[in-house]
């Protein structure tokens, strides 16, 4: 397998990982430590978006010295070891504490996607954005439906064994890829040399990056206000109490990212270019939330499958423009900015879904979700104002215009 391929591989694996008791944290809690407050589930997501904010700076700084695979192979062992600690863990202060130091050592895989730009030029962004935003989707597929059939044959445990062994895979693979030969050293790659002779960023540049940055956040924050009580929204919905089938639920954006990708595929095959439809997106992802808010599993799945369509197609507009804007010798850097934003929304998102299911009930994050997206699409127009497809062809065959901002 190529380089990439492998790294494609290893952060599928990563994000499955990830992935196992996200849909489940209130059952988790429920059957290990006898919690079943839905403030608490809030807190404790919130606080693993903040660890990754956190930590994700500090490892692209250390990134810009040290080969980001060698990093790996030390970040993802000191992962797996606190994973594995978790198990031991008897009271539920010292799981939080071991989880955290879990996932700000877990976090430095993100270090993969900044990584695998710099090896790709500017033209084929948007189809590995396209792909890396499928293995996201395929991540919470397959760990979603992986996680809940864990959780319901054999317990909590389990759960904890598989986000480790996860976490090992990724060391081993670095360590294959370190022995073989096949690692991009830090400053090299296709792009680098286009990059040493291109004019130093000024603060305009960084304003554009900050812009983007806030639309992001805005919104991560509405995409995932209704992620960590779903699959109870799911349960009282169907009237099932099947972990699997809340799993599958859950994945359901993930097939049609799928779907979506070998849609655009197509369209690229054929010499085509997919127009860009931000606000149609937005829209159309907003009626997904509000569907979803119904209460009836038709109506649920439905509103999943619009949501999951809109994710997908706003997901790869915001992650081109942001690879677009940026050099590659900055990657990791902006990388680092604009996730510390997304984070950022997904740590109020967490806050603000537990207290809202706690007084509200679990209707009421879809309808803030919904009117999210509507932010969203006004941001987009009055701050961002992001260029079409056609617009943004020239600008990746000009380097100095692709970054002016």
């Amino acid at each position: 397998m190529s380089l990439k391929s492998l790294v494609i591989l290893m952060t599928t694996l990563a994000v499955i990982s990830d992935a196992i008791l996200i849909p489940f944290y209130p059952q988790f809690f429920a059957a290990r430590y006898g919690l079943d407050s839905a403030v608490h589930v809030g807190l404790y997501v919130a606080a693993i978006s903040l660890a990754v904010m956190c930590t994700l700076p500090l490892w692209a700084r250390v990134a810009r010295r040290v080969e980001p695979l060698r990093l790996l192979v030390y970040t993802q062992f000191a992962a797996g070891c606190f994973s594995l600690a978790c198990d031991w863990a008897p009271r539920v202060e010292l799981f939080w504490l071991l989880s955290m130091l879990m996932f700000m050592c877990k976090s430095s895989y993100l270090l993969m996607y900044p990584y695998l730009m710099r090896l790709t030029p500017k033209e084929q962004h948007a189809a590995t954005i396209g792909t890396l935003s499928v293995v996201v989707h395929f991540g919470a597929i397959f760990g979603a439906v992986a996680g809940g059939w864990v959780l319901q044959l054999w317990g909590p445990r389990a759960s904890i064994y598989a986000m480790a062994a996860g976490d090992f895979f990724q060391m081993a693979v670095c360590i294959y890829l370190i022995r073989s030969g096949r690692i991009v050293p830090v400053n090299s790659g296709p792009l680098a040399v286009v990059d040493q002779a291109a004019p130093r960023r000024d603060w305009r540049h960084s304003l554009a990056i900050l812009r983007l940055a806030m639309v992001m956040l805005v919104f991560d924050f509405s995409a995932y206000l209704i992620r960590p009580f779903f699959a109870l929204h799911w349960q009282r919905a169907s009237g099932s109490d099947s972990e699997l089938l809340s799993g599958l639920a859950y994945a359901i954006p993930g097939g049609v990212a799928l779907l979506a990708l070998w849609l655009q595929a197509r369209i690229r095959a054929r010499g085509g270019r997919q127009p860009d439809h931000t606000l149609g997106n937005l829209l159309l992802g907003g009626v997904g939330l509000l569907l979803q808010a119904a209460g009836e599993p038709w109506a649920i799945a439905l509103g999943r499958v619009l949501y999951g369509w809109a994710l997908f197609q706003i997901i790869v507009k915001l992650e081109v423009n942001l690879f677009r804007l940026s050099t590659p010798q900055r990657y990791a850097q902006d990388y680092s900015i604009t996730n510390f934003f997304q984070n950022l929304g997904v740590l109020l998102s967490s806050f603000a879904a537990g207290a809202l299911v706690q007084r509200y009930g679990l209707q009421l994050p879809f309808l803030l979700a919904a009117g999210g997206f509507l932010l969203t699409a006004l941001l987009d127009r009055l701050i961002l104002k992001v260029p079409s497809a056609e617009q943004a062809a020239p600008a990746q065959t000009m380097e100095p215009a692709a970054h002016a901002g």
